[in-house]
């Protein structure tokens, strides 16, 4: 395991402690296995984009608390990899009543990426270079050509793949509305 899996774990544990969250209470309210978040926090596992934001949404935070310590310039973030998407931070935008997240993504084709609900009030923004896209909604994707722009409330199961044989190049900006 390299450093970035064990800053990631311990920033995951930070979080997760100071909520007063037990690791089986946070691995049930993400979906995932109670060995998987703890292999997570300990750094012996390698987290997947599809992991992280699984435990981002059930601790209701923005996948920035995970990837980059707060203050940190984006440029530290490293890429992480899900099962159709790689996922690189651009920029960080803070703001008295949401984050903005910005990612540059690529997208394989032949594959589909589920992600889960992301906290309440989420949104999600892509804009499409080349390729095309199906994401959105997993019962009702959108699809977008180069130069287009999809968005949906990202608080429900969302997935995200091409059409065709070509990979997708798109941005993607990520509103997390502050959490009380």
């Amino acid at each position: 395991m390299d450093g970035r899996d064990t800053d990631i774990g311990s920033r995951l544990r930070r979080l997760r402690e100071s909520r007063g969250i037990s690791l089986s209470a946070l691995a049930r309210s993400a979906g995932i296995g109670k060995a998987t978040l703890s292999g997570l926090e300990l750094g012996t596992r390698n987290p997947t984009l599809e992991t992280l934001y699984a435990v981002a949404g059930a601790l209701g935070v923005p996948l920035t608390a995970l990837v980059l310590e707060p203050g940190a310039p984006p440029s530290e973030a490293v890429p992480v990899p899900g099962s159709a998407v790689t996922a690189t931070l651009l920029e960080v935008w803070e703001e008295p009543t949401a984050t903005f997240e910005l990612l540059r993504m690529r997208v394989r084709p032949g594959l589909v990426q589920h992600s889960p609900p992301h906290a309440p009030g989420v949104t999600e923004h892509i804009t499409v270079y080349t390729g095309v896209l199906r994401a959105g909604p997993a019962d009702a994707p959108l699809l977008a050509a180069p130069g287009e722009h999809i968005s949906w409330q990202a608080d429900v199961p969302h997935i995200y793949s091409t059409v065709g044989p070509d990979e997708a190049l798109a941005t993607l900006l990520i509103r997390s509305p502050r959490q009380t």
